[in-house]
């Protein structure tokens, strides 16, 4: 499957503390219950721990019955362990779910945007990870901008534009009539166009984006090659004595230089690959979102 047809993964406010983030992306599924409204409901109900035994040591005490002394203790103890088992599960998902209510409009969850934006939020996404992921921007070698601070800053801003533009367009959809009484098109049309024009400026955004990504691995495919060369430029004077001493002179002395030319070729290569994608990252965050 094509990934750009995959939905999006979930996004966390890059500016949040590391734990938090950590917490809120160790669990979409308290996320998606924190959005709905839903409740952690207990499998357990931690009252039968003592009532169960206090109702058998009363019958003890009626009745004058040993043996339910050892039904009580049982009992206790089967509750007692069931309870210890479900309750630290139970107190931590507690837990997340509290901090996904408290961060709530610090992520954004796949099913937040409608499918055009879906759309659009993966493809920023996959150019974002391809940026950052690249041999050449480990390597520190397009370190203009922090990209592991700046790619995920950007793909957050878009994903936030995109969910409000989910939400206006569901609400414009709801809005508006299907059919219009004649001579109130022009009346509704300013709304639909104001919402054509987010659309498409955010969409030029993540063309820009991936822009940026398409230069990079071509600056990374580059890259791999000169590495490459790097390894057979230290025996380039072997290759050198292999030519003078097989083939007449004239013809080593082309086959010698032709070998520096085409290490100097690749390194130009390589450096001008650098070079447009330094420029790609320059046009795209010359103009930050607001």
């Amino acid at each position: 499957m094509d990934p750009r047809a995959l939905p999006p993964r979930l996004v966390v406010d890059p500016s949040l503390p590391p734990e938090i983030s950590a917490e809120l992306k160790s669990s979409p599924h308290i996320l998606r219950m924190a959005r709905s409204g839903r409740r952690m409901d207990p499998s357990y109900n931690p009252a039968m721990l003592f009532v169960l035994p206090g109702f058998l040591v009363l019958m003890m005490v009626l009745l004058n019955s040993p043996g339910l002394i050892v039904a009580a203790a049982g009992s206790t103890l089967v509750i007692l362990i069931r309870w210890l088992a479900l309750d630290g599960p139970y107190r931590s998902n507690k837990r997340r779910l509290r901090l996904a209510q408290e961060y709530a409009n610090h992520y954004i969850l796949p099913e937040d945007v409608d499918h055009p934006c879906q759309m659009l939020l993966r493809r920023a996404q996959n150019a974002a990870e391809a940026i950052i992921s690249s041999r050449v921007n480990r390597d520190g070698l397009i370190d203009t901008i922090d990209n592991q601070v700046t790619l995920r800053e950007e793909v957050w801003q878009i994903a936030q534009r995109l969910r409000r533009l989910s939400a206006m367009h569901a609400e414009h959809g709801r809005i508006v009539p299907r059919e219009l009484p004649p001579g109130m098109e022009d009346a509704f049309k300013p709304y639909g166009e104001a919402l054509d024009a987010a659309w498409t400026s955010l969409a030029r955004r993540v063309r820009h984006l991936e822009k940026y990504a398409k230069q990079v691995l071509k600056a990374d495919r580059v890259y791999h090659a000169h590495r490459r060369l790097e390894t057979l430029a230290a025996r380039t004077p072997d290759y050198q004595r292999l030519i003078a001493d097989t083939v007449r002179d004239e013809l080593a002395n082309v086959r010698i230089k032709e070998l520096g030319d085409q290490a100097a070729h690749v390194r130009r290569m390589f450096e001008d690959s650098i070079l447009q994608a330094k420029l790609a990252a320059g046009e795209l965050f010359r103009t930050p979102l607001p």
